[in-house]
């Protein structure tokens, strides 16, 4: 015996469901959420000042929500830029599906709402795939990896073997949260003492001071906190003291920072170990040399004109040993990376590639190629019914009998 729940449940669901779609292909929502966008755009562009772009980014549009300072309790303020942005996608899926006729009048408005919808799912994907690193190389320098413009990691290398290096590399996140780590090849502890964000060394004078180290560089230089900095063109100096412990005692607390420019050596159990507190690295299975590098001005002035470099793309296979050339508005794509002319130093000597990986860069120009399809087309098909009623209203009227 069927009872009448079991048909009334079905019937509730429905009405529910289109309600919902109702109330997401809204105007109103398309209205309020562009509003909101519009907001977002403004506020994070007026504290770029005192953020700088990449924590703007991540503040106010690769995030939910945008919180504050309220004295020392954050506080959600505004919506973030992955809330507004989703919930548009929504708006705009919803009036794809629900608004819109399949008809050849709407096809325009068909092809460039999807055009939209898939610009943000790019700019999703975007804000969680892609990484940005930089690449130095001095002229006839050979490197096989990039270095990140932001992170950092604590790397042991052990040169023991002539042949090769042994490397085990400690994220940044992990320094800073103090805690014992213990990797399967490293034959010690690592335990963070003290990490600060950014810093400054100085030597140690003759009127001494609290010295954190026992061994390395640390005993002659001192580690000084300072502020944070967020200005694009300033970057954060970490430095840490960490202390490396055996089983059965201490090899001491050394100074890591990003300002030490060469690596501290220790021996422990008869092999020979460095220590370095350096950007986080991406290795690739092929390598880059610097063979030239030019840098061409406007004549009579120092206005750069055009800057390029030509290195020599090499795997270690060679199936791949060639000469590629990066300029500006031509980059190499190679490997899942993207490589492009950013800038140079030295002298001109040394140039500098940006290095993206972005899987899903092609998807932006798919879909702004679909909305400028969708609105010509939309445009087309409006032109050539007005065209139509004209002629037929020019058309003299039929002759009597």
């Amino acid at each position: 015996m069927t009872t009448p729940t079991s048909v009334a449940g079905p019937r509730r669901i429905l009405p529910l469901l289109l309600s919902v779609r109702q109330q997401l292909a809204s105007l109103k929502l398309t209205l309020v959420l562009l509003g909101l966008s519009m907001i977002l755009v403004f506020a994070g562009t007026l504290d770029q000042v005192n953020l700088g772009i990449w924590a703007v980014q991540e503040k106010y549009f690769r995030s939910f929500v945008v919180y504050g300072q309220v004295g020392p309790v954050s506080v959600p303020l505004f919506p973030g830029g992955y809330l507004v942005g989703g919930l548009l996608m929504l708006n705009l899926t919803a009036a794809f599906l629900g608004r819109f006729a399949l008809t050849w009048r709407k096809s325009g408005l068909l092809l460039s709402h999807f055009g939209l919808i898939l610009l943000l799912v790019g700019e999703l994907l975007t804000g969680l795939w892609q990484e940005d690193f930089h690449l130095r190389l001095s002229m006839g320098e050979t490197r096989n990896y990039a270095e990140s413009f932001q992170a950092t990691e604590l790397a042991f290398t052990d040169i023991t073997e002539a042949k090769f290096d042994e490397v085990v590399a400690i994220p940044e996140a992990l320094l800073a949260g103090k805690e014992s780590l213990q990797h399967p090849k490293l034959p010690f502890r690592v335990v963070t003492k003290a990490y600060y964000p950014n810093s400054s060394l100085a030597m140690r004078g003759h009127e001494g001071g609290a010295v954190m180290a026992t061994a390395g560089l640390g005993l002659r230089i001192l580690a000084a906190p300072q502020p944070v900095t967020y200005r694009p063109k300033e970057r954060n100096a970490p430095s840490a003291f960490v202390e490396l412990s055996a089983p059965d005692r201490s090899l001491g607390v050394y100074l890591v920072s990003l300002l030490l420019d060469q690596p501290q050596e220790f021996v422990h159990e008869g092999r020979t170990w460095r220590i370095a507190l350096r950007p986080k690295r991406v290795y690739q299975p092929y390598s880059l040399t610097l063979l030239k590098f030019s840098h061409d001005r406007y004549a009579g002035t120092q206005i750069p004109k055009n800057f390029s470099s030509r290195l020599r793309l090499n795997t270690p296979d060679g199936r791949d040993d060639r000469e590629v050339l990066i300029y500006m508005n031509n980059p190499l794509r190679y490997g899942g990376l993207t490589f492009y002319q950013s800038g140079f130093e030295n002298n001109d000597r040394t140039t500098i590639l940006q290095v993206v990986r972005n899987p899903s860069w092609l998807i932006p120009y798919v879909a702004c190629g679909l909305m400028s399809v969708g609105l010509l087309l939309q445009f087309g098909v409006h032109l050539a019914g007005f065209v139509g009623r004209r002629r037929t209203a020019n058309l003299p009227p039929p002759a009597l009998a």
